[in-house]
């Protein structure tokens, strides 16, 4: 019956149509990012002085602003960052929610467990950026170099490290899900992502690289190794994904 329900519902859709959906996502999911960038700005001091700062403080580096109303701009930028990163499950299943017409009915089922482990993986990217490494980063920082020389950074560079680092690592940690994901479409095989292995790790470092700003080797290894890890973490889901959708 279910299925009868989900096949009438995936009727074709024309342009407009489309055009029309796409557009009440996109401000399903702006409303998403208004309402989590309010909750920010409510508690946006405790997020910047005991979340954001503080692992400048614990290594004694000194920040300052240097910019007219650098401040107030910084404050908008946390709170936007902060609105994307609360509404991104909602993000992702506004996502789903508009391919969710193209897909058959056994893998629209999947929907909700894709937004939720998705989301698990951002935040686990997330945390093992921010208790890792940023203090590993911040740590060879404080410590390289010559005492005549006083590390004061300016506040706009600190966050702009903070935040890219964050979210570089809660981007690379979705590797597993999209793993599954191209698996189950039949796009990505086991031995496909053995037999490429080598080429996957100069890839793991370029992208390290480019997700960790500056040229510091310290934070580009610290995320290159889980890198590595969630490869092989990948092959493995593959091989399951597959062997599910055989049963099938």
């Amino acid at each position: 019956m279910w299925k009868k329900k989900i096949l009438k519902e995936t009727n074709e859709m024309g342009f407009l149509d489309h055009l029309e959906e796409l557009r009440w996502r996109i401000i399903k999911s702006l409303i998403g990012i208004v309402i989590g960038g309010i909750i920010c700005w409510i508690f946006i001091d405790p997020i910047i002085n005991d979340i954001l700062i503080k692992p400048a403080l614990d290594y004694k580096l000194k920040l300052q602003n240097i910019r007219p109303f650098g401040q107030v701009f910084l404050y908008m930028q946390v709170a936007i960052i902060g609105g994307i990163i609360l509404s991104f499950p909602n993000l992702l299943f506004q996502l789903w929610k508009f391919i969710a017409p193209g897909l058959y009915p056994k893998e629209r089922k999947y929907i909700f467990r894709i937004v939720f482990f998705t989301s698990f993986c951002f935040l686990c990217g997330i945390s093992f950026a921010y208790f890792l490494m940023i203090p590993m980063a911040l740590s060879f920082f404080s410590t390289f170099g010559t005492q005549q020389i006083e590390n004061i950074i300016a506040i706009n560079e600190y966050i702009s490290f903070i935040v890219s680092v964050i979210l570089g690592a809660g981007i690379v940690f979705e590797l597993p899900m999209a793993s599954w994901f191209l698996s189950k479409l039949g796009l990505l095989t086991p031995a496909f992502m053995r037999k490429f292995r080598r080429h996957a790790i100069v890839v793991i470092f370029v992208l390290a690289a480019i997700l960790t700003p500056g040229t510091d080797p310290v934070s580009q290894v610290i995320l290159a190794i889980p890198l590595l890890i969630l490869y092989e973490i990948s092959i493995w889901i593959s091989k399951v994904a597959q062997k599910k959708e055989a049963k099938v």
